[in-house]
């Protein structure tokens, strides 16, 4: 008997185990998760207000853009090739699906950076935007901000003609084609354009500040592992104090009532009345 019980606790004892493997790489996923999201604030904090350099100086061309400047502003001076224009489906923009208008930018020493202008919302009883702002003709000097260009869709989904499915910039040099040679290593957020036009499409919010909810998961993971084993140990505590019960011929223990102190209070009050 004493060794099928033991066997029993020992099977408790490996389930709790391995439930706390399970929380602690799960726990340790989450602060990975966190510390990835801390690295993008303090980027944002670091290069998203920075003054504005030369595109070459952070990005010289066929480089692919470094994770530390993310974000940073650049300089650039040439024109726009309007009929590159690319859209790109399904941002979330204005509590919608949006588009996003990606135009190449060719620079005064032959350079093409593709510029993301912002985002529009398509017409009423139309699936695109039914008017864009068109970009400044001429030459003109913008201020965009770096970010890295974007992995196709996982589903593989595709677009139709003058759209594409995500920023993934060899497939958007692809789609400009006519010997383009677009830069693939990182595209511009639109800032400023000088001259400005008269209208453009939405600019871009800030991104988030929010460290978001990874930290504190991480947390319960590890008090769920901990409230694993309190759990099992309550069981085992409780199967021991049965057993003793049993082993000395008592009762099995129910539960202790406990009596509040308004009955006491009464119980000494009616005492008292009949003394």
């Amino acid at each position: 008997m004493m060794r099928q019980r033991l066997l029993r606790w020992g099977a408790y004892l490996l389930v709790a185990i391995v439930f706390a493997i399970v929380c602690a790489y799960l726990s340790n996923w989450q602060f990975s998760r966190n510390d990835g999201r801390q690295t993008q604030l303090d980027l944002v904090q670091q290069n998203y207000d920075a003054k504005p350099v030369p595109l070459g100086e952070l990005l010289p061309p066929g480089q692919t853009l470094p994770e530390k400047y993310q974000w940073h502003p650049v300089l650039l001076h040439g024109q726009y090739e309007s009929s590159g224009q690319l859209l790109v489906r399904n941002r979330p923009h204005g509590g919608t699906s949006a588009f996003e208008v990606l135009v190449p930018f060719r620079t005064d020493d032959g350079r093409v950076f593709i510029i993301d202008r912002g985002w529009a919302v398509a017409g009423d009883g139309s699936d695109v935007p039914t008017s864009i702002p068109a970009p400044p003709a001429g030459e003109v000097t913008v201020t965009a901000r770096l970010r890295p260009g974007e992995p196709l869709p996982p589903s593989g989904r595709g677009a139709p003609a003058g759209q594409v499915p995500s920023i993934n910039l060899p497939l958007v040099a692809e789609e400009i084609g006519a010997g383009s040679a677009a830069d693939t290593g990182a595209y511009g957020e639109l800032v400023s354009e000088s001259p400005a036009p008269a209208t453009r499409p939405h600019a871009f919010d800030a991104p988030s500040d929010d460290p978001g909810p990874f930290l504190s998961y991480a947390i319960q993971w590890i008090l769920f592992a901990i409230m694993g084993f309190i759990f099992i140990g309550y069981v085992i505590r409780t199967e021991i104090v049965k057993h003793r019960d049993e082993a000395a011929g008592r009762a099995p223990r129910g539960p202790r009532r406990r009596r509040d102190r308004d009955m006491a209070d009464e119980d000494a009050l009616l005492d008292a009345v009949e003394h």
